[in-house]
């Protein structure tokens, strides 16, 4: 099926890495209502058929597999089928999720930090003294020396 000119500027500014509501806006839609066109867009049989063959063309011209998109992959009705076993790896397939908007991803790879890297200074006062208190008791190095 062919698409409009809205549709196919809407296309062109989701492969330039645009979210859906940029992306409608770009295409000429109202910004009052671009988010839900662009919802509504993104969910198109249409859309969806033409982003899929630019992305295999894409893929090829990069000699680079990639998954074509796929709106089942990051539906969050709460009537969708679970798809995730955890939280965890539902943000990293957030972020490393080729297509999503670099917002979404960089969200992502924030809200997974504190769980990977905890900071240095995070423990509590009585976990850092009882730390300091088994420190001491091992006592110091100029025990040995003092001998």
């Amino acid at each position: 099926m062919a698409l409009t000119l809205k549709k196919r500027a809407f296309v062109d500014a989701v492969l330039a890495g645009k979210s859906n509501r940029e992306a409608a806006v770009m295409a000429g839609y109202s910004a009052k209502t671009a988010s839900a066109a662009g919802a509504r867009l993104a969910k198109s049989p249409d859309v969806l058929e033409v982003l899929n063959a630019r992305v295999k063309e894409m893929a090829k011209a990069d000699s680079v597999p990639v998954k074509p998109m796929d709106p089942a992959d990051f539906d969050l009705r709460p009537d969708a089928p679970i798809v995730w076993t955890d939280p965890m790896s539902f943000l990293r397939a957030v972020m490393n999720h080729k297509h999503s908007d670099l917002k979404y991803r960089i969200d992502a790879a924030k809200a997974m930090l504190p769980y990977e890297y905890a900071k240095p200074g995070e423990i509590g006062k009585k976990t850092e003294a009882e730390q300091m208190s088994l420190g001491s008791e091992q006592g110091t190095s100029w025990e040995g020396l003092l001998q």
